[in-house]
């Protein structure tokens, strides 16, 4: 998360139109891209090291998290198991382990308005990441390949992308 002596990576009000609801969708296209099973364990394994709240479902069926292989081995037709992770209180990440190829997840852009809730969401595309070691990328719902912010592995921090 951003610490009180560090300048956010975003400012609230440069970006608050990437968060608005109406423009965005609801639910935007967070994903990780070029990943293996590997780096699902890593992200399970950071979820528990970092003592985030959360949840694993088959279904409707909470169960205890299982290994990233194992989440990622479900049988045809099954239902695609997901990971609810809260990284703070109030807000909410849905991991759904729908490819070994790409981490993709959502996260519901009401619960991120404001520069509190910002530099909440900053940190935690940070965190994952930098524990990846990949960049961790966000699309309006449904335009996948129209990206408008980021981690930045590189530079270290979240960022705007495209125009």
């Amino acid at each position: 998360m951003t610490r009180s002596d560090e300048p956010p990576d975003l400012l609230w009000d440069e970006v608050k139109e990437n968060f608005d609801p109406e423009l965005m969708g609801g639910l935007p296209d967070l994903h990780v891209p070029n990943t293996s099973a590997r780096h699902w364990q890593a992200l399970l394994d950071l979820v528990a090291h970092r003592g985030w709240r959360h949840e694993y479902l088959e279904g409707t069926t909470p169960l205890a998290v299982p290994s990233a292989a194992r989440a990622l081995a479900r049988p045809p037709g099954a239902e695609c198991p997901q990971l609810r992770v809260w990284p703070t209180e109030g807000i909410l990440a849905i991991f759904r382990f729908l490819s070994d190829e790409e981490i993709d997840f959502d996260m519901d852009l009401r619960e991120i308005q404001g520069q509190d809730r910002l530099d909440a969401f900053c940190g935690f595309l940070c965190d994952l990441g930098r524990h990846l070691g990949k960049p961790v990328v966000m699309c309006p719902e449904g335009a996948y390949d129209h990206p408008v912010l980021g981690f930045d592995p590189v530079l270290g921090r979240v960022r705007v992308l495209g125009d």
